[in-house]
């Protein structure tokens, strides 16, 4: 392996958000931090260079994406997801979430309802309330410990006033990477109801072996001119503090609105070092992402292991695809402040709470593991060690 993944790198007193606000956040600045989706390795030391190699021109001023800009996400897009794309589908967004809001400003209407399927991202919900139109629920599906779409639910809770459905793909919080017949069957209801699909897909390079990530924009041009994909390096490499992503839009009419929206809020020209990075790691960065996912997965294992020999009363969702792992903590019988009073305050770790996911989050709780096995470890040894004090 060419990468140190077990490496400590001290975070604390960086302007870090993981690190440096556990005491407004969890009252408790002691709590080892995995809520906050970024990662605790080094990023990429190629991108370093090349965010090095600029600063040493001393002047900083307004920059343009150029052709190699666009031909990296092409090539990365067609070498890992088989997906064929033109620079003319390419439009940017300082992250994916900012995407979604102008998105929504684009394509709807105030009072407009828009579809989200809970357990889910928890800034889907004040995006939608945020810019004054209505929340749709359509829970996922919970069955023999796997989650799954449910499609009579949302036909029934589609009427006129629908819009819009914001997916998670692959899926924050569950970790389910979605199917071609899952994605197909989706896609095909809201196309009958012509109800936009805005496809998040940030986590789509982080997939574990025997699965697949299929970009929902990919499985046919007639389900292509109904998706708009949101993108973005950072998840991927480390990257979320420079503030580059993008979108891939195939439909020439969404593709101007979303536009004309842009430049009227006028977020679109960019970070200069996000634009370096995003172009550097998609064309250097395949060796360092095979090696993190064999990284990521053996510190799956790890967890796995540890709940069946020491935790049993702690359910493992598995993860399909992310870093970003669903534990199930409903066996303890505590109801939700009991469960964070004794991870916060009795285990000191700080995750991220199940219910912030909205329906179906009570009970469970999101675990960052993209971080040195060791500190896992001591994290899961400090729970087993509080949860022995109370059965």
């Amino acid at each position: 392996m060419n990468y140190n993944f077990d490496k400590i790198i001290p975070r604390e007193n960086t302007q870090s958000v993981k690190y440096d606000l556990r005491q407004e956040v969890f009252c408790n600045k002691n709590v080892i931090p995995m809520w906050v989706a970024d990662m605790d390795f080094e990023s990429p030391d190629f991108v370093i260079q090349a965010i090095e190699k600029r600063l040493k021109h001393p002047i900083l001023g307004y920059s343009i994406r150029n052709n190699e800009f666009y031909s990296s996400i092409i090539n990365w897009l067609k070498k890992r997801h088989q997906w064929d794309i033109q620079r003319e589908w390419i439009s940017v967004s300082p992250g994916v979430v900012p995407a979604l809001s102008v998105c929504i400003l684009a394509f709807t209407n105030p009072g407009d309802k828009i579809i989200i399927q809970p357990p889910v991202y928890h800034p889907f919900f004040y995006v939608v309330e945020g810019n004054q139109r209505q929340l749709s629920y359509n829970p996922l599906k919970f069955e023999n410990n796997r989650y799954t779409f449910d499609f009579e639910n949302l036909k029934k809770i589609i009427d006129k006033d629908t819009k819009m459905i914001i997916l998670s793909n692959p899926h924050n919080p569950v970790g389910r990477v979605w199917e071609k017949e899952e994605l197909t069957t989706l896609a095909e209801i809201c196309i009958q109801n012509n109800i936009l699909i805005i496809s998040d897909e940030i986590h789509s390079d982080l997939i574990f072996k025997n699965h697949k990530h299929i970009p929902l924009a990919s499985i046919s041009p007639e389900i292509a001119q109904h998706v708009v994909s949101t993108l973005a390096p950072s998840k991927t490499f480390n990257l979320a503090g420079l503030s580059s992503s993008f979108l891939v839009i195939p439909n020439k009419n969404l593709f101007q609105l979303y536009e004309n929206r842009l430049n009227t809020i006028h977020i679109g020209h960019g970070n200069i070092f996000g634009n370096i990075a995003l172009e550097t790691a998609y064309n250097k960065g395949e060796m360092w992402l095979e090696e993190l996912m064999d990284y990521l997965q053996k510190n799956v294992s790890f967890l796995r292991n540890f709940l069946s020999e020491h935790l049993p009363q702690i359910k493992l969702i598995e993860p399909e695809g992310t870093y970003l792992l669903w534990l199930d903590f409903r066996n303890l019988k505590l109801n939700q402040k009991e469960l964070n009073e004794l991870l916060i305050h009795q285990a000191n770790v700080g995750f991220n709470d199940g219910a912030m996911f909205g329906e179906g989050g009570e009970g469970f709780q999101r675990i960052n593991i993209a971080c040195p096995r060791s500190i896992l470890k001591k994290a899961l040894e400090q729970i087993h060690e509080a949860i022995k004090k109370i059965i």
